[in-house]
């Protein structure tokens, strides 16, 4: 599975940012969710719509990201 298969970008979905395919789930609230701390199993039962699958590639969306752009860190 490519992340590609499960995300989408449509400018008349959710102000054109980034969701889940067929949903209206921002990848950014399935990250928020993770860097807090809340698990896989919590984010599938507060978003019923999503998978296993989709949360898989989220994260590897969010790696993508990362590879292409670099973000300054203080010290």
């Amino acid at each position: 599975m490519s992340w590609s298969d499960r995300i989408s970008v449509d400018p008349k979905v959710c102000h054109g940012r980034v969701c889940i395919r067929g949903t209206r789930i921002m990848v950014s609230v399935i990250l928020d969710n993770l860097a807090a701390g809340v698990s896989s199993t919590e984010i599938l039962q507060s978003y019923p719509s999503l998978t296993a699958e989709d949360i898989q590639a989220a994260i590897s969306y969010a790696a993508e990201l990362a590879r292409e752009r670099i973000i300054p860190l203080t010290a």
